[in-house]
């Protein structure tokens, strides 16, 4: 039987017991965060220019591994570049850019053109169903509206009659909307491109227009700060 002075105790230390504050639990670690899933990246589809093959796009594919791009995602196309752009080429380049879809299972792709390859490419989004299947389309020195040194073989060369000023093409890649659907498009031009005339030629409404400097109208296709724009356009 407790005394009355041993019950009292035994009530305070009840009382502070009740009193103590009760210990944390240590938190559960929080689950670590998932790793961000890899940017979308398109397949690149070069297209070569007038007389050219599929051997110019050496130094650029070089840039775009160094970037991390993988030999399966870069495509040359190449093709006879004496040829109707709207009759006969941009259908090509659509079959060509169907079946690097098929291979890579991409949505889109990403196109860059030098010289003539960029009216083959232009014709292709505007008018033969490339406005779906293209994300960023690139021209480094395109005659976009014509040059007249085309004028040297129109005569007998259908592709210099097609990159002619006022030609059939010209004119109709420049009607109405020189940019159209939700397509990202770039130009790189030289105010001292030989081939060229005038440099002007290269620029189009509603596409971020780069001039690159004195360079000749080949040399854009190994010049780092030409690349350097290029690759980081492809990022945007």
């Amino acid at each position: 039987m407790l005394t009355p002075r041993q019950r009292l105790l035994a009530f305070l230390t009840l009382c502070l017991a009740l009193l103590a504050p009760v210990p944390a639990q240590a938190a559960a670690p929080a689950p670590a965060a998932a790793p961000a899933p890899a940017a979308a990246r398109n397949p690149v589809v070069f297209v070569h220019g007038y007389n050219a093959d599929p051997g110019v796009w050496g130094a650029l594919r070089e840039d775009l591994r160094a970037d991390g791009y993988a030999d399966s995602e870069l495509f040359s196309w190449g093709y006879d570049t004496h040829q109707s752009v709207n009759e006969v080429l941009s259908g090509r380049l659509a079959a060509y850019v169907d079946e690097v879809r098929r291979q890579t299972g991409a949505a889109r792709v990403d196109l860059v053109g030098h010289s003539f390859g960029s009216l083959v490419g232009r014709w292709y989004v505007k008018y033969g169903g490339g406005a779906g299947t293209v994300d960023h389309w690139i021209s480094l020195a395109g005659p976009n509206h014509g040059t007249s040194t085309a004028w040297a073989c129109a005569l007998w060369d259908q592709a210099c009659r097609d990159m002619t000023p006022g030609s059939y093409v010209a004119e109709n890649l420049a009607a109405g909307d020189e940019t159209p659907g939700a397509v990202k498009y770039a130009t790189f031009w030289s105010e001292c491109d030989e081939v060229v005339n005038p440099d002007s030629s290269v620029p189009l409404a509603g596409a971020l227009n780069t001039p690159v400097g004195c360079l000749k109208h080949n040399d854009l296709l190994g010049d780092d700060a030409t690349s350097a724009g290029v690759r980081a356009f492809l990022r945007s």
